[in-house]
């Protein structure tokens, strides 16, 4: 059964990735932020936050499609 934190850790963590894909990376991030104060090793929420941080300070062009790509291995 899943517990009703997690509940809301997955409530933030879509809240995130609608934010992600409209390229509002700042309300994107305080989204993914609020998961991680539920659970600061959730991997997803972290990842998602680092983007976030990237594209905040680089954001990619207007006609992004919504893929990541990785800059190192």
């Amino acid at each position: 059964m899943i517990t009703e934190e997690k509940k809301k850790l997955l409530e933030y963590f879509a809240e995130g990735r609608r934010y992600y894909k409209m390229m509002k990376f700042q309300d994107a991030r305080e989204a993914f932020a609020k998961a991680l104060r539920i659970d600061a090793e959730d991997g997803p929420s972290k990842k998602y936050f680092e983007r976030c941080e990237e594209f905040i300070k680089n954001p990619p062009p207007d006609d992004w499609d919504g893929v990541y790509e990785m800059k190192t291995k």
